[in-house]
């Protein structure tokens, strides 16, 4: 096996749709956007690329992500070689049973086993027009950060990602109520993945989340091909709600906090 560090979006966008749904995270880091971040190391066999893991660097926290569905014991083997290569405190998205590989030189919590759900264009369930909800600006920045400190406060938020336009709210008596935005977003390569999606608590049980979700997959569809998102696998309610807007489960894996060992 060959270790390599590769800059060909071509080569690496082949090697991800094979199954784009699982892979919409990395197919959308090949946009510009993204792409200044980015560090792809892959497993070569035969001339081949077999696997290959990212790195973002573009928060303050670096994350791995590093997914399979098959070859694992070659995703094994380039994890292990990259170890000496990897920050000294990262999060990552694990296909299962891989955390053990670095267990040798790093301590790691597990944050819980997560979801992949996808959504087709066909699928989608659209909602009534509601005056309530509007797309977000980068004006609607100040508000936004109170809203996810008081309702969501545990949630990583990127204020860059409100220049893509991909963020919708929902107001009542102008309040914000609730948002649902986008992780990633890329119309070259036609994916996006949803994220930062919440209702404030008081709101809760009046389905702002799933019409928020809806509106937000339309707005996307005029530009995308694939959207997905991931969910804790114990968040039954949000499962529900993305089912109600047509979503469907296509994968799992785990997140961790990796620490290294002194």
């Amino acid at each position: 096996m060959n270790l390599l560090a590769l800059q060909d979006k071509d080569q690496i966008e082949l090697h991800f749709r094979k199954n784009t749904d699982l892979n919409l995270y990395q197919l959308g880091d090949l946009d510009d956007f993204f792409w200044k971040f980015t560090d792809w190391q892959a497993a070569e066999e035969d001339g081949e690329i077999k696997q290959i893991i990212l790195i973002y660097k573009g928060t303050d926290l670096p994350v791995m992500i590093a997914l399979c569905d098959k070859n694992e014991n070659i995703m094994r083997e380039l994890l292990i070689n990259l170890e000496p290569r990897l920050p000294e405190k990262f999060y990552s998205h694990l296909s299962k049973g891989l955390a053990e590989v670095l267990r040798g030189n790093y301590n790691f919590e597990k944050h819980g086993t997560y979801l992949k759900m996808s959504l087709q264009k066909n699928d989608l369930v659209l909602f009534a027009e509601n005056p309530a909800v509007r797309r977000l600006e980068v004006t609607d920045i100040e508000q936004i950060k109170k809203f996810y400190e008081e309702s969501y406060p545990d949630n990583w938020f990127d204020k860059r990602m409100l220049e893509s336009g991909k963020y919708f709210g929902y107001f009542i008596n102008d309040k914000l109520a609730g948002i649902a935005g986008i992780h990633v977003y890329s119309g070259k390569y036609k994916v996006a993945v949803l994220g930062n999606i919440t209702t404030d608590p008081v709101h809760r049980g009046r389905s702002i989340c799933t019409n928020l979700t809806s509106a937000l997959c339309a707005d996307l569809f005029e530009t995308v091909d694939n959207i997905g998102l991931n969910v804790h696998s114990e968040n039954t309610a949000a499962i529900k709600s993305y089912g109600m807007v047509g979503f469907k489960i296509t994968g799992e894996y785990e997140e961790y906090m990796f620490k290294k060992k002194f």
